[in-house]
């Protein structure tokens, strides 16, 4: 089944493709030029089987040494249907995929997905994930801010704060980006602790602009 699915992409390669996907994500990373619709369609049946059964963290990992960049998303695409399986053992080895080949389109969807329902199911992790923000690392202070951000009006507040005090006074883009990103979703639901909190901190003027869309 494995061998068919990794077969499947690279026969869909597209030179041409692959070079505007890469020069969009800065050449980081090789791609095969597999745009989101085509990928989604080769992978439908595969990930309607793997659904019967549990995550085999051997493919994910075997996924992530790959280097063209759509095995990393589909390495996600098979998480993200299984992540209802998900176990408290699973932290470590989703912080290694955020630690590994890093870069927004990755880490945003291993913090938000797939970090924040194991938080969820297992909040006695939640101290371990927000300890994140103290990390020399930009890419687990990310994490850190974003793990809550479906969360809605189940959403730590105080924690939240907390961990924008700790990742904020910096000119990274992708940190203040992600703060502001952070406090837009969360106006969502609570617009007047969004508010509170611009009105109450120096925020980067990104961060700012973004937290403030909603309110």
């Amino acid at each position: 089944m494995y061998e068919e699915i990794i077969n499947s992409f690279y026969a869909a390669k597209n030179e041409e493709s692959a070079e505007k996907m890469a020069a969009y994500m800065k050449n980081k990373f090789p791609y095969l030029g597999i745009y989101k619709p085509k990928r989604a369609g080769l992978e439908s049946a595969f990930l309607k089987e793997a659904r019967k059964g549990g995550i085999d963290w051997g493919f994910v990992e075997y996924l992530w040494s790959l280097p063209e960049r759509e095995f990393q998303y589909l390495a996600m695409d098979y998480l993200g249907a299984l992540k209802k399986k998900l176990k408290e053992e699973d932290l470590p080895r989703v912080r290694r995929l955020i630690e590994n080949k890093q870069w927004w389109d990755t880490v945003d969807f291993l913090a938000a997905v797939l970090i924040g329902e194991i938080c969820a199911r297992y909040p006695r992790l939640i101290p371990e994930v927000s300890s994140y923000a103290l990390s020399g690392d930009i890419w687990l202070k990310r994490t850190a801010i974003l793990f809550q951000i479906k969360y809605k009006a189940k959403t730590d507040a105080a924690l939240l704060g907390s961990i924008l005090e700790k990742c904020g006074g910096t000119k990274e883009f992708f940190l203040n980006k992600a703060i502001g990103w952070a406090l837009r979703e969360y106006s969502k639901t609570n617009p007047d602790w969004v508010r509170g909190y611009i009105n109450g901190h120096t925020l980067h003027p990104l961060s700012v602009r973004e937290g403030s869309k909603y309110i």
